[in-house]
């Protein structure tokens, strides 16, 4: 095994330090770095090669779900670039934005209430464009501008999005059974 330790996730996986990325680059070269330091292709070996095996099995893995999730992928470049999101303790949004998740949470709680799988999951799929929107923006900001300042602002408004989200998903299941 030839890995170095001290690789961040994209150096690791030959990709380069951005957020836009190919995810079947990601997975073909998850699949190879898999292969190569599987625990099973050193069974064999003394326990030391063995445990060094599996930490670097799990590491690939680690790097493997950071950069798959874009949420994950642009905090840990955030992280990379030095800046903290603050996210236990920044909770100042703008209020365009916190009404449009009271409206959101309205509209989903209504639907929820009412029983509407139909408009719930109209909401679903409006949601996935607006998230897919800000995590446009969010890329335009990390990799072209540079703006880790507004970049860390999107994430937490991206992880509003996703656990609405989330809310709407388990209100569709709920409704299912």
């Amino acid at each position: 095994m030839s890995i170095d330790p001290t690789q961040d996730y994209f150096t690791l996986f030959g990709l380069p330090r951005q957020y836009a990325l190919d995810e079947s680059v990601l997975e073909a070269a998850w699949h190879e770095l898999q292969s190569q330091v599987h625990p099973d292709r050193y069974a064999h070996l003394p326990d030391v090669d063995k445990r060094r095996s599996m930490q670097w099995a799990t590491r690939v893995n680690e790097g493997f779900r950071t950069l798959k999730k874009p949420l994950a992928r642009a905090q840990y470049l955030l992280e990379l670039a030095g800046v903290d999101t603050a996210l236990e303790t920044n909770t100042v949004m703008s209020p365009e934005f916190l009404m449009e998740q009271m409206e959101w949470r309205e509209a989903v709680e209504e639907a929820r209430a009412a029983g509407e799988v139909d408009e719930l999951e109209q909401l679903h799929h409006r949601l996935q464009t607006h998230a897919r929107e800000v995590r446009s923006d969010l890329a335009l900001q990390l990799d072209e501008a540079h703006d880790y300042t507004a970049a860390a602002d999107t994430v937490r408004r991206l992880m509003f999005i996703d656990k609405l989200q989330q809310e709407i998903d388990e209100a569709l299941l709920a409704l299912e059974e």
